[in-house]
Order: structure tokens, then C-alpha cells, then sequence
């Protein structure tokens, strides 16, 4: 193998990514799945009970070892199989937890969990995809990476690779990553980009006179107004959205009323008896509260009223401020930016939406793949956990884009859950003459299951029945008469 993998490495390879889309979790219960539960081994021709789990981790240290040279094959060969979209790449960042504290790792480091869980170490896997999602390059960082700090690492290991001789794609990235030192060295590589701005104030399109329509339909509406800086030529394209207007506004209005409620708690208990009543301490619970609801605390005016001796606080009183319908409307507007001079309203937002299959994918990664949490302990074999995982993930998205060309959008669960009824068997037939008849075959493929086989042009039944014939009768000894 050019690679260096004999057979047997090839199939346990073949087998622990398989395994992590079938049955997505640690090695070991790859190892156990691969034993015990599946009919892997029939198809690829392979006794997986003959594997042992050493060889899985053996195996795991190799593709790692490999990791460029794999990554640039697969996206050439999907390069090749469907001529993509390599114009533009999406880049971003998502982290996964350990269990345990991983004091050998150096990248295990505690920073901000997408997964809230701050009381265990992360590591952060940045990603680069091309426009129909699938991945061209990723690299391990430690979980308390700065996001803009990666940008630089992640397109400078694609232009290394080079694996299509492209002019340099257009950037997309979202708001975290965007930094104004990303921006001038984008400009200053020659890189087209297209990004979400850190600017808090941005105009709100609906308030201008010549805002452009860019999807108008029942469930999503957006508007969008361009503007030119003269200066330095880059566009700023405001943007409202009804429906991301809704979902914020739905957030603003649930810390509205916990904050609301807090405060009529606190003021209800000056009143009774055993409660906080100290003006001073009163003080300290309001600033905690407006500490905690931090997005909408700035939206009111709080006064503690207190005693002639200011020793007792006697009354809460609150009250919103005027400004704050002002950020209510303000809900579902953000502002891209992008040094692409022709492209139009429409195209550049288009563009932007992009950003919501890098979120699928690392969606797809943590829930449907088994990347999250990491069991392991040693560096190479969590960068190892998340390299096998993202492997499965091309196979995946392989046939999940087939799907679609098919016009079966379906998730990677949906898809999993509907094969899953499917089974490969053995029955025993006893007979009358002493021997035992066992047939190996497949149930049949539902309707359903059907359409999946069709649209991928893969047989429903590839090995077919098998059957063993097994005698019984005792042996005669050898020189009997």
C-alpha cells in the first residue's frame, strides 16, 4: 500500500471509521461493535474478531501520522467526483470536552465550552471548507486558542497544500474571527473576503430609502442596504432579517422578564420577615443581577430607596428606558463586510448564508459522529479521536451531497435510523439426517430503505444468501470394523 497499511490495516482503518458513522463513540466500543454487533466484516471480507483493540489505536497513530497527505486525496478525489464549489472557503472553529483533567496534554487547556462545560478542559478544532461544505484542511489547537490568532495557521497550511491550483478563494468568516489585524493581512495577501463586522453600531436597512429585497418568502424575509466606504472600497452590506429578528427579540424579552423577576423578588422580601434588608447588601444583589443579565440590564434604571439612616433599604423601584424599544428594533440587524467590489446585494448575502453549513458540520461532528466528549488522555490519541472523526465525516458528506442530488435531504441521523432495520442473520435449520443447516442472509430492504439504495446506486443485498451445511454424525474411529 503506498501508505504503508497492509490488509489487515486497511480493514481495521476502514472499520474504526465506519464504525464511528454507525456507531460513533469511543475505540473501545468501536472495537466491542466491530466484534460483536455488526456484519462489517462480511462485506470487506475481513474476521474483525481476530482485531484486537491495540491494533484500532496502532491503526488510529498511522492515519494521524498521514493526516496531510489523506486530507489532500479526499478533497481531490470529491474535487474530481463533483466538480466543487473552490472559489470560496469557509473557515471556523468549535471545540470539544475531556473527561478527566488531562494534565499530560498540552493542549488540554480551559477556555470558553460551545458545550457550557467549564469545569472540564477543552481543545479546539479549526476547520476550512469549501463552499459545498466539504472539508479541505483542519488542525488541532489548544482549547484556550484565540480565535483570530488561528486564521493566519489554517489558510497558510491550504496554500501549502494547494491541491487545486486556484486563484485564492474568497474568505468567509464570522464575527469572532474577523479581527481588524485579519482584515489588513487578508488585504495585504491578496485575499477576497466576506465577513460578519465587530462594529456594534450598524444601520438598521429598513430606515433607509433604497433597501433591496433578497429573500421574500413566508418563513424568511431580508432586507439588505449596500454602502460604499470611499476610502477603501469596501462594501458594507446592513442587513435585517425577520427571522433572526424573532429569535432575538424572544431572547431579549426572556431576560426581560427574569431580570423583572428578580428584581420584584428582592423588593417583595424587604417587606417580610428573615429576608435581606441591608442597603449596602441590596446594592451588591442588584449589581450581581444586573452582572447576570448582562444583555438587557442596561435597558433599565434601578433606584434602592432607603431608610432616613440608610442602613435598611425600604423599596426597589425600576423602570425601562426609552432607548431600549430602540434595541428592540434593532433585533435582526447585522452588518458583512467584504472587499468584493462586483458582486451583488443579493450574491454577497447568498454567500454569507454559506456560514451556516460549517455550522451543520461541526453540528453533525459533535452530535451525529461521536466527537464529543474525548476519552483519551495522550495528545496523539485525541488529535487521532477527532482526525478518525472527521473522516468519517468526507464519507458522510459524501453521501448525504448523492442524497441531495437526488433530492433526498436527509441528516446523517435520520439516514442512520431509517438503514438501521436492516439486518444481516443467520438461520438454524436443523434436519433428519444429522446435520445442521446454517443460511446466512438479509432481510429485505423496506421502501424506504429502497429509495436510499436507488439514489446511491448500491445493491440492497451485496453478499446474498450464504449457506453452511454442518454433519453431526459421530466420527467413526479410525480401523473400526
Amino acid at each position: 500500500m503506498a501508505l504503508g497499511f497492509n490488509k489487515v490495516d486497511t480493514a481495521t482503518a476502514l472499520g474504526t471509521i465506519i464504525g464511528r458513522m454507525v456507531s460513533p463513540s469511543s475505540e473501545l466500543q468501536t472495537h466491542d461493535w466491530l466484534q460483536n454487533r455488526t456484519g462489517l466484516g462480511e462485506l470487506l471480507g475481513h474476521d474483525y474478531g481476530n482485531t484486537s483493540l491495540t491494533r484500532l489505536y496502532t491503526v488510529s497513530d498511522k492515519l494521524l501520522k498521514h493526516q496531510a497527505t489523506l486530507e489532500y486525496f479526499l478533497a481531490d478525489r470529491e474535487q474530481t467526483l463533483f466538480n466543487l464549489n473552490r472559489k470560496i472557503v469557509l473557515y471556523d472553529l468549535t471545540n470539544t470536552y475531556f473527561e478527566g483533567q488531562c494534565a499530560r496534554n498540552p493542549k488540554a487547556k480551559f477556555g470558553r465550552s460551545k458545550e457550557k462545560r467549564t469545569d472540564c478542559p477543552l481543545v479546539t478544532l479549526g476547520m476550512v471548507l469549501d463552499g459545498d461544505g466539504f472539508p479541505l484542511s483542519s488542525q488541532v489547537f489548544p482549547g484556550n486558542a484565540s480565535e483570530p490568532a488561528t486564521l493566519k495557521l489554517m489558510l497558510d497550511e491550504l496554500r501549502d497544500k494547494d491541491p487545486f491550483h486556484q486563484i485564492k478563494p474568497v474568505v468567509i468568516m464570522d464575527a469572532g474571527i474577523a479581527s481588524a489585524d485579519n482584515i489588513v493581512w487578508l488585504i495585504e495577501q491578496d485575499y477576497h473576503y466576506l465577513v460578519v463586522s465587530r462594529e456594534q453600531h450598524v444601520k438598521n436597512p429598513r430606515d433607509q430609502k433604497t433597501p433591496v429585497a433578497v429573500r421574500d418568502t413566508r418563513d424568511s424575509n431580508v432586507v439588505v442596504y449596500r454602502e460604499v466606504d470611499q476610502e477603501t472600497g469596501e462594501t458594507r452590506l446592513y442587513c435585517h432579517s425577520e427571522q433572526k429578528a424573532k429569535k432575538e427579540q424572544g431572547i431579549r424579552n426572556r431576560f426581560h422578564a427574569r431580570l423583572e423577576e428578580a428584581l420584584e423578588k428582592l423588593h417583595t422580601g424587604l417587606s417580610k420577615k428573615g429576608t435581606l434588608k441591608k442597603y449596602d447588601k441590596i446594592l451588591e444583589r442588584i449589581g450581581r443581577l444586573r452582572e447576570k443579565h448582562s444583555r438587557v440590564a442596561a435597558d433599565y434604571t434601578i433606584n434602592v430607596i432607603a431608610d432616613d439612616k440608610k442602613n435598611k433599604a425600604i423599596g426597589i423601584e425600576w423602570q425601562r428606558k426609552p432607548e431600549s424599544d430602540q434595541k428592540d428594533k434593532h433585533c435582526g440587524v447585522y452588518c458583512l463586510r467584504t472587499n468584493i467590489p462586483d458582486w451583488s446585494e443579493e450574491q454577497l448575502w447568498l454567500t454569507y448564508t454559506m456560514l451556516t453549513e460549517i455550522e451543520a458540520t461541526f453540528r453533525s461532528l459533535k452530535t451525529e459522529l461521536g466527537l464529543r466528549p474525548v476519552y483519551h488522555k495522550k495528545e496523539e490519541r485525541v488529535t487521532g479521536h477527532l482526525f478518525i472523526t472527521l473522516l468519517a465525516y468526507h464519507l458522510v458528506h459524501v453521501l448525504r451531497y448523492q442524497l441531495r442530488l437526488q433530492d433526498i435531504h436527509l441528516s446523517w441521523e435520520s439516514i442512520r435510523n431509517r438503514m438501521s432495520t436492516q439486518q444481516r442473520m443467520t438461520i438454524t435449520l436443523p434436519t433428519d439426517n444429522d446435520t445442521i443447516i446454517h443460511l446466512r442472509t438479509t432481510s429485505k430492504a423496506e421502501t424506504r430503505q429502497k429509495q436510499i439504495y436507488t439514489a446511491l446506486n448500491i445493491n440492497p443485498d451485496p453478499i446474498g444468501k450464504v449457506k453452511t451445511i454442518v454433519d453431526m454424525k459421530p466420527a467413526v474411529p479410525t480401523g473400526a470394523d
